[in-house]
């Protein structure tokens, strides 16, 4: 009996059989990204799912949901340590509630499986690669602002120190995605091609697999920008515990704590405090603000941090956002744009609100910050700011950093405690750094902290769960990248002609 005939079966067992190796490959692939950077696994989940949807196009859907509920059960499985640790759920109710959140993105793998098993009409050969390739693209696309989006997970993460990093400032994270998922299915129809004995299929297979690292090599002494200057910074990991973080008790303690750490680094250039290092609202803080930037404009340093902020309406109702301020020798407010469901708000809040602690901090309550304000004045230059899960979203990124001289992220990883999100998060910041050529400096309460540079590459870190400063230097960059300058609309453009052409295709030979 042949594989196709053994999965292609009736009977229940065969089924199974051919869905747990769908979620084995997905489970494969967020073990390529941070902490784990087993990149070469991501050609074997890749590979291998593609593989499966040729061998059995009917069971497509299936196949998707079954390799998402792999990526995803794996890959955001930190969720459980948010719900359950600092949410207060029972075990019972933060397992379902991620299992909740695993199916739901898992349609998504189910769509992208359906879709390309409807275009590719059976063919498996080089046409058939190159339209899963862009069937991935697209999904990512769509990931980044369906439903708010959920731009996390992408293979592209997995190549910054490859030389798929190098697509990178050209066409954004998705074109490295692009590259080892077209790399993974090439492979496949490359063996097929051997198993069969086609030497002129195979070459060509290989010849495609091969071109995305190719391409990467040949534009590794690409220089986009050109450093400008260099300065000073302090980012200050405070590691306060997140269960008292909020209590109105320890507010001032924990600014009294900031302040202490900061207090040999005045004079240093900039100076980054976390995501909602002062949990004082900022009009209670006015003291507070008023010294810091007394003392930052007599030392000559800016001082950037988060901080509540709470304005009330003419209706008498108050809107609270997630806020990074600038005071001292810089100045301005970002206020949060994109927040987090279930982490900055709660849908369907009248139904869930209540039902674990979680959801009744005031951190989840956010209303999100105006659209057109992206960057601050930090003294030596602007800043792009992003707080906390704003950085995942490279389009959101490179729309501030097109009118900044820095990246700066804030965040709070400590609701994930030592699980692999934290990392992911950190990995994820990194290749916003490459995609707009622009140092970042990434503030967080318990790590990771880090000074990053316009390549992607860490310069300097802290280790997690301590508390302590990293000082070091950055600089300012000159010039912009061709993703800087022009997205990643082109590649989705692309992607979606190909398609569309697909489709067309499929739909002639339906009707003859």
């Amino acid at each position: 009996m042949s594989i196709r005939e053994f999965l292609s079966g009736d009977q229940r067992f065969r089924t199974l059989f051919a869905l747990s190796l769908a979620a084995g490959c997905g489970a494969l692939l967020p073990l390529t990204l941070a902490p784990f950077g087993w990149w070469p696994l991501g050609m074997l989940s890749i590979g291998g799912w593609f593989w499966l949807l040729n061998l059995l196009p009917r069971n497509a859907a299936a196949l998707g949901f079954a390799y998402g509920i792999g990526k995803f059960g794996v890959g955001v499985s930190w969720v459980y340590v948010s719900m359950r640790l600092y949410g207060e759920a029972s075990v019972p109710l933060a397992a379902f509630l991620v299992l909740l959140f695993v199916a739901g993105l898992s349609v998504f793998t189910l769509l992208q499986a359906w879709l390309y098993s409807r275009v590719a009409g059976g063919c498996a050969g080089l046409l058939g690669a190159g339209l899963f390739a862009a069937v991935w693209v697209l999904f990512e696309w769509l990931l980044t602002w369906f439903l708010t989006g959920f731009p996390w997970l992408y293979p592209g993460y997995a190549h910054l120190n490859t030389p798929l990093v190098h697509l990178v400032p050209l066409g954004g994270v998705s074109l490295a995605s692009l590259g080892i998922v077209a790399t993974s299915a090439f492979l496949v129809v490359a063996l097929n091609n051997a198993l069969a004995l086609s030497v002129r299929g195979r070459s060509a297979a290989l010849l495609l697999a091969a071109a995305p690292w190719l391409a990467g090599l040949a534009l590794s002494p690409m220089e986009w920008v050109r450093p400008a200057s260099s300065h000073k910074a302090a980012l200050v990991q405070g590691n306060v515990d997140q269960s008292i973080k909020w209590q109105a008790e320890n507010r001032m303690p924990i600014v009294e704590r900031y302040l202490d750490m900061t207090g040999p680094y005045w004079g240093h250039d900039l100076i980054v405090w976390p995501e909602a290092a002062i949990t004082l609202y900022e009009h209670q803080a006015a003291a507070v603000l008023e010294a810091l930037d007394e003392r930052g404009e007599r030392t000559g340093t800016t001082v950037l941090f988060g901080i509540p902020t709470a304005e009330r309406t003419p209706g008498g109702d108050w809107f609270v956002y997630n806020s990074a301020l600038a005071t001292g020798v810089g100045s301005g407010r970002y206020t949060k744009r994109r927040l987090v469901p279930f982490g900055d708000y709660v849908p369907f809040e009248g139904l869930l609100r209540g039902l674990i602690g979680f959801f009744d901090l005031p951190m989840s309550a956010f209303r999100p910050g105006p659209w057109e304000l992206g960057t601050l004045d930090a003294g030596v230059g602007r800043a792009a700011v992003g707080i906390c899960y704003e950085i995942a979203y490279g389009e959101l990124m490179r729309a501030s950093a097109a009118q900044a001289d820095l990246l700066v992220t804030i965040t709070n990883d400590t609701w994930f405690g030592a699980s692999i999100g934290p990392l992911q998060h950190a990995q994820i910041a990194r290749a916003r750094a490459v995609e707009n050529g622009r140092w970042l400096l990434r503030g967080t309460n318990n790590g990771v902290t880090a000074i990053v540079d316009h390549r992607g590459r860490i310069v300097s870190a802290l280790p997690q769960f301590e508390r302590d400063v990293l000082a070091g230097e950055f600089r300012i960059m000159e010039g912009r990248t061709p993703y800087n300058r022009h997205g990643d609309a082109w590649l989705v453009a692309l992607c979606f002609a190909g398609l569309l052409a697909a489709l067309l295709k499929a739909q002639a030979r339906t009707a003859r």
